[in-house]
């Protein structure tokens, strides 16, 4: 097929990218030329959103909505492109409100997040605006996403701190569950859309089972060879200023999706791959002042 990625440039695009240039398709990738690109695919050098954009010319068979965080993205990008057979959306997890029943199923109405904020009801925006002028387009929503190329300061941050052999700062008992998804399972995905075309057209993505805290960071230190010695954090302490992630515990329903991809790569799999990419690419992470904070406030 000949297909379109958005982006193509960094993680989550960029692995989609080189997956499909790997399995033989004809892979351009619209970014607007401002980091290195890959090889094998031909980068078409636009910003989405240029009033100039016309690619009506190219014939694409699908396009990969990797970049599309609100309602003008999706509008520009249609424009642009024309009538495309099959179109997957990339969207999130945020757009389940905090207040509904878990696990979060696809069939439960979108709406605000007070964790998301405006990240999440842009979203929401973004795959209502796509189905009303494409029906036939699917949307995916997935949690975190992991795995080789994850710039995110995240499982990069647990591993420097294994590395330096620091004790690990622990979010209370550690407990709290986190859902995961390998970039590679994603981009899987995605492959059996194009190819199966299934009847649910909006799903949920990510690993079955989640995991605590506790277990994740055990998983990234073992990664690296190490075992991790945690000291745990009172609630008085805001999370994210010493931990990656939000102080909101979800989990999705994939039932749908197992069904279409049933085998996953493991988590502990999945974060030795990390590891070993982070090893050889670690000026790439955008850190947050993470350590920072531990260091004047949390360290005794």
């Amino acid at each position: 097929m000949k297909i379109l990625v958005t982006g193509g440039t960094v993680f989550v695009s960029q692995a989609t990218a080189a997956y499909f240039a790997a399995q033989g398709h004809e892979v351009c990738v619209l970014n607007r030329g401002s980091r290195g690109q890959l090889p094998g695919v031909r980068h078409i050098c636009h910003d989405r959103l240029d009033a100039g954009l016309d690619l009506r010319g190219e014939v694409f068979d699908a396009v990969l909505d990797v970049t599309a965080y609100n309602a003008r993205d999706v509008d520009a990008l249609l424009n642009a492109v024309g009538d495309v057979p099959r179109w997957v959306m990339i969207s999130s997890s945020a757009v389940y409100p905090e207040t509904l029943p878990q696990p979060f199923r696809e069939d439960m109405p979108a709406g605000p997040n007070i964790y998301w904020g405006a990240y999440g009801t842009d979203k929401i925006a973004a795959e209502q605006h796509l189905l009303a002028r494409l029906p036939q387009a699917y949307i995916l929503r997935p949690p975190y996403l992991y795995g080789p190329g994850n710039e995110l300061h995240r499982e990069a941050f647990v591993f420097g701190c294994a590395e330096a052999d620091r004790p690990f700062f622990l979010p209370g008992d550690g407990s709290m569950p986190l859902q995961f998804f390998h970039v590679r399972d994603l981009c899987r995905l995605m492959e059996r859309i194009l190819t199966e075309a299934p009847a649910q057209h909006i799903l949920n993505t990510g690993n079955p089972e989640t995991v605590s805290i506790r277990q994740w960071v055990t998983l990234c230190y073992a990664a690296a060879g190490k075992t991790p010695r945690f000291v745990p954090v009172d609630g008085s302490v805001p999370q994210r200023s010493y931990f990656p992630f939000l102080n909101y515990a979800y989990a999705l329903d994939v039932t749908a999706q197992s069904q279409l991809l049933p085998d996953l790569t493991p988590l502990g799999a999945g974060l030795r791959e990390s590891y070993a990419w982070y090893r050889e690419n670690r000026a790439l992470i955008r850190r947050k002042p993470l350590l920072a904070y531990i260091d004047e406030h949390l360290m005794k």
